[in-house]
C-alpha cells in the first residue's frame, strides 16, 4: 500500500505543494519582517499581517492538493490525531523544511541588506526567557492549530466551509501575541530555515518543543473532547490503533447533528469499504 502510495502522481504534487507552500509563506514573512525607514515604526504586525494573508492564500492555492500545512507542528498533530499516515507525515516535514530554507535563502539572496540577517531568525526576546518564549509558542500555536481543527471539522460535516479566513485571522493573532517574547514562530520549519542560513542556533529548541506541543495538545483535545464526535470509545481507537472513522461515526449518530449529516457520515462509510 505504501509503495503504491509512493507511485501515485497525487502524492508527489502534494509534497511539491508542501515545498512551495512553505517557502511562499517563508520568503513573505521573513520579508515583512526586514527593517524600513528609520522613521517607520518597528514591531510584530507587518510579520502578523503578512503571516495571515499568506496563509489565506495558501489555503486557496493549495488546500485541495496538501491541505496546506507548510508547519510541521500541524502535521504531527494530523498525525497524534491518526489523521494522516506516518509516511505522508514525514514526507511532508522533509518538504517543509526544505521549502522554509530554500524561501530563506532565495530572500536573504535577493535584499542586499545585512541588518535583514538580524530580523529572520527566531529569537527570545532580550525582556524574557527561553521559558516564557517557550510558553508563548505553546500558547499561541495551540489557538492555531484549535482553529485548524475546528475548521476542518466543519469542512468534513458541511462541506462547503471554506474558514480560511479563521486560520489567516488565527495566525496573526498568535505572531501579535508572541511576537514581542518568542517571535511569534508558531512553526518549526519558519525558525529552521533562517537558523540554517544565518547560523544562528540559540534558543533554537524552543521553536521545536514550543510550537510541537500547543499543536498535539490543540489536536487532541479538539479530537476527543470538543468535537460533536468525541467519545471515549474514539479515544480508545486511536490509542489502540483501530478503525477512528468507525467509532466516529458511530459518536455522531448519537450526537444531536442534523439528519444530512449523519446520512453523509453513513456514505462515507459505505464508499470506504466499497474501496476496501
Amino acid at each position: 500500500m505504501k509503495i503504491k502510495e509512493l507511485r501515485s502522481r497525487q502524492f508527489w504534487r502534494a509534497l511539491l505543494a508542501e515545498v512551495l507552500g512553505s517557502l511562499i509563506f517563508v520568503s513573505a514573512v521573513l520579508g515583512s519582517s526586514v527593517p524600513g525607514p528609520a522613521d517607520m515604526a518597528q514591531g510584530p504586525l507587518y510579520p502578523a499581517l503578512a503571516a495571515g494573508m499568506v496563509a489565506v492564500a495558501l489555503s486557496h492555492c493549495f488546500g485541495e492538493i496538501s491541505g496546506a500545512q507548510v508547519n510541521p507542528a500541524v502535521t504531527l498533530a494530523f498525525l497524534a490525531t491518526r489523521r494522516l499516515d506516518l509516511l505522508r507525515a514525514a514526507v511532508y516535514i522533509l518538504g517543509q523544511c526544505l521549502g522554509a530554507t530554500l524561501g530563506a535563502a532565495l530572500l536573504y539572496l535577493l535584499l542586499p541588506l545585512k541588518s535583514a540577517a538580524e530580523v529572520y531568525p527566531s529569537k527570545v526576546s532580550s525582556e524574557g526567557n527561553a521559558g516564557q518564549a517557550l510558553g508563548m509558542e505553546v500558547l499561541a500555536t495551540f489557538q492555531l492549530v484549535f482553529t485548524i481543527f475546528s475548521v476542518e471539522d466543519q469542512r468534513r460535516r458541511e462541506g462547503s466551509e471554506p474558514g480560511n479566513l479563521a486560520i489567516g485571522f488565527s495566525l496573526s493573532a498568535g505572531v501579535l501575541t508572541a511576537g514581542r517574547f518568542s517571535g511569534g514562530s508558531m512553526n518549526p520549519a519558519r525558525s529552521l530555515g533562517p537558523a540554517i542560513i544565518t547560523g544562528f542556533w540559540e534558543h533554537h529548541w524552543v521553536y521545536w518543543i514550543g510550537p510541537v506541543l500547543g499543536s498535539v495538545l490543540a489536536g487532541v483535545s479538539h479530537e476527543f473532547f470538543f468535537v460533536a464526535s468525541a467519545s471515549r470509545q474514539k479515544l480508545v481507537a486511536c490509542l489502540t490503533c483501530k478503525d477512528i472513522e468507525i467509532m466516529e461515526a458511530a459518536s455522531v449518530s448519537r450526537s444531536s447533528l442534523s439528519t444530512v449529516t449523519q446520512a453523509a457520515m453513513r456514505a462515507k462509510q459505505a464508499n470506504k469499504q466499497d474501496h476496501n
